[in-house]
């Protein structure tokens, strides 16, 4: 079922759909908070209220402001900066999210090529963990959530030119850290 049928049939106050909203967005909302807070038990907190605070809240929706999916990023990323800020956690360690096997694809096969990719995501966890966190929530945003920059704006309470900016400053940290060869995957990164 389309979730804009599902939202509209959870905001008359059919549980039901509000369940299957919960059921569909679970993992998703998991695995932003994680690759957020680098945290499995803090990602399953912050996942669980903001799912929570949604489906209890989703007469205040508006579909004609954002998707329903940008409104429920919105407030995890809000989340997980509040569990962040209770923590007082100086950044994001996303060593943990990316050895959960969300590392970045090599089609090439062989050990070879398994060397080389572990070499790059060890270089890679290293200069992630020297980003700024609104860097670092960027990059998530942009590269593991797939946001366009208009969503990662929306998301992060900034403009959409902030949002571009972040992320350009990110990669080009990233490229200066790293290389260019090290970081091909950010080479596709067009504007949408």
């Amino acid at each position: 079922m389309d979730d804009d049928l599902l939202v509209r049939r959870a905001q008359e106050g059919d549980d039901r759909a509000a369940r299957q909203l919960f059921d569909v967005y679970q993992l998703r909302t998991f695995r932003l908070a994680l690759g957020l807070l680098g945290d499995s038990s803090d990602a399953e907190e912050v996942a669980q209220d903001a799912l929570t605070y949604a489906l209890l809240n989703i007469h205040n929706y508006n579909a004609d402001l954002s998707s329903f999916s940008t409104w429920l990023h919105t407030i995890t990323v809000s989340r997980s900066r509040d569990k962040r800020r209770r923590k007082i956690l100086p950044s994001i360690p996303l060593a943990h999210w990316l050895g959960l096997g969300h590392q970045i694809r090599d089609h090439t096969p062989g050990p070879e090529s398994y060397y080389l990719r572990q070499e790059a995501e060890s270089g890679l966890l290293s200069a992630l963990d020297q980003l700024s966190p609104k860097l670092r929530e960027a990059i998530v945003l942009r590269f593991y959530a797939d946001c366009t920059y208009k969503e990662m704006g929306d998301i992060m309470g900034c403009s959409l030119n902030t949002a571009r900016s972040r992320l350009r400053l990110a990669i080009d940290k990233l490229r200066a850290q790293l290389g260019e060869e090290q970081v091909r995957w950010l080479a596709a990164e067009n504007i949408r």
